[in-house]
């Protein structure tokens, strides 16, 4: 039974999870929307939304959490610089999810998970 286990696995270990959700935030924050299947985007959405808390934060201990997760100087520089202010009056909720419809190889379902203006 699962009773209160948090999280999808995804099929992948640990290491594995961590990466690809490292990539996932590191892209969506750059490009500000991917092409994703719903599972993935449904795990990412909420630590992109905490890498952007930390860039509201600002200040040197958040620019340093937000480093070990996101992979790009650049991307963060980008969180801290232009998205943290432009979320300044938002409390949450940075993301959204569009539905896209089957993936044509194996039917999984795809979204678009994308930042909210």
């Amino acid at each position: 039974m699962r009773h209160r286990v948090v999280g999808r696995r995804l099929g992948r270990s640990s290491g594995h999870r961590r990466a690809l959700f490292r990539g996932l935030v590191t892209d969506l924050l750059g490009y500000e929307k991917i092409t994703t299947t719903e599972a993935k985007a449904k795990e990412v959405r909420g630590l992109a939304d905490k890498m952007i808390t930390l860039g509201k934060k600002g200040g040197l201990p958040a620019r340093r959490q937000a480093l070990t997760f996101v992979l790009d100087e650049k991307t963060v520089e980008k969180v801290f610089s232009y998205l943290a202010p432009r979320y300044a009056e938002r409390s949450g909720g940075y993301t959204r999810i569009v539905k896209l419809g089957p993936r044509l190889g194996d039917g999984a379902s795809m979204v678009r998970l994308e930042l909210v203006e």
